[in-house]
């Protein structure tokens, strides 16, 4: 279920996934909830484009560490690619 930012207090979220349509974003907004899962989505600035690299905004969503492995589970699930830090 989509929460605040307060909900979460002093956790320190992961960054699962960067919806970079409305159309995606709201996709996985509604995945999230029926899986009863608690999540942030909150907009933020990303590099885009291979030729012409522009900043873009786009839909970051974040879970509590605890629901994390379910999370990305569910988004593999339904055809979603978790984002992965890079080493």
């Amino acid at each position: 279920m989509l929460r605040e930012p307060e909900y979460f207090e002093d956790q320190e979220l992961t960054l699962i996934y960067v919806a970079k349509k409305l159309k995606e974003a709201l996709a996985l907004e509604q995945l999230l909830t029926e899986a009863g899962l608690d999540y942030l989505v909150e907009p933020d600035r990303y590099s885009g484009g291979i030729i012409f690299r522009s900043e873009r905004v786009g839909a970051f969503f974040y879970v509590a560490p605890p629901d994390e492995t379910a999370a990305r589970e569910t988004m593999r699930g339904a055809g979603y690619k978790p984002y992965e830090v890079s080493a």
